[in-house]
């Protein structure tokens, strides 16, 4: 084997045999677990999250000592299951920050389809409200919003929504104002289709790849921006919990009771990992650029 095949070679001993990078499978694998999570949560959970069991407070996860089998990862200040509180609190990250993606690309997509159609004056118009919103703190600003409002579940979702929408519309405007002059947009618009049918029946699904992408690259990232907020009490709140609501209490146990933190931390980063993992993957299949 020549020295220019061994690179190839070992990179094929570490697919799967449907051709699939094994990190890339690995990551599916965990993400794939997480949305089951995400749906049978309270069908899972071998007990009640908010279950308190004084008698069984700090119990250490297995195997070490002075663990139950009974809460295989321990138990929390008030005796309450990890496991049972991690499945609820990974059901309310990940639901969140679904619900926030899917807001910010509706959002962004739409934005950018309407400054691509109509240009002039409402294209600039988008476009400064598109660098305004990326060159602000966003984090600082939703510190602020729920400072000053209250902290609500809808108040929450907005911000959520509202996160990195602007990189949607402005990969969505470019994508737009190249495709509308491709082959297909000009003939389908030469038969006399009207603007929305070209868009929604043509230039979308040719420009569905990068939005993907930019889809896989933003859930990561709204993920960490809900543990933040929940971290610092300004997200999710007691009775209910999240990952990053569970890292905010076990913070002041890291000496004695390191379980409480370090695993729904561990969950948030191969929650984040995994989801880069198969963005940088899709990207490099959708992209011919990047074929090699």
């Amino acid at each position: 084997m020549s020295v220019i095949d061994r690179p190839l070679a070992a990179r094929r001993r570490w697919r799967i045999p449907g051709g699939v990078p094994l990190v890339v499978a690995l990551a599916m694998g965990f993400m794939a677990l997480m949305f089951v999570v995400m749906i049978f949560a309270q069908l899972i959970q071998p007990y009640a999250f908010e279950h308190i069991d004084l008698m069984n407070r700090m119990t250490p996860p297995l195997p070490l000592e002075g663990a139950d089998w009974r809460h295989p990862l321990g138990t929390d200040k008030l005796g309450r299951d990890l496991f049972s509180r991690l499945l609820i609190g990974a059901q309310t990250s990940m639901l969140l920050a679904l619900l926030g993606t899917c807001i910010g690309a509706v959002l962004g997509i739409a934005l950018g389809f309407f400054a691509a159609h109509r240009g002039g004056l409402l294209d600039e118009a988008i476009m400064t409200l598109v660098d305004f919103q990326a060159a602000m703190p966003w984090f600082i600003i939703a510190l602020a919003i729920l400072a000053f409002m209250g902290n609500s579940m809808l108040i929450f979702i907005l911000i959520m929504g509202l996160y990195g929408w602007e990189a949607y519309a402005r990969v969505t405007r470019g994508l737009v104002l190249g495709a509308r002059e491709q082959g297909y947009a000009l003939a389908v618009r030469g038969l006399g289709a009207k603007p929305r049918w070209i868009y929604l029946r043509h230039v979308l699904p040719n420009i569905s790849g990068p939005l993907l992408v930019q889809l896989t690259i933003n859930f990561p990232n709204t993920i960490l921006f809900e543990t933040s907020l929940s971290f610092l009490g300004l997200g999710i709140r007691p009775p209910m919990t999240s990952l990053g609501q569970m890292l905010g209490e076990g913070r002041d146990y890291l000496i004695n009771a390191w379980w409480l933190a370090v695993i729904p931390g561990a969950v948030i980063f191969f929650t984040t990992l995994s989801m880069s993992v198969l963005g940088d993957w899709l990207r490099a299949r959708l992209d011919p650029s990047l074929e090699n």
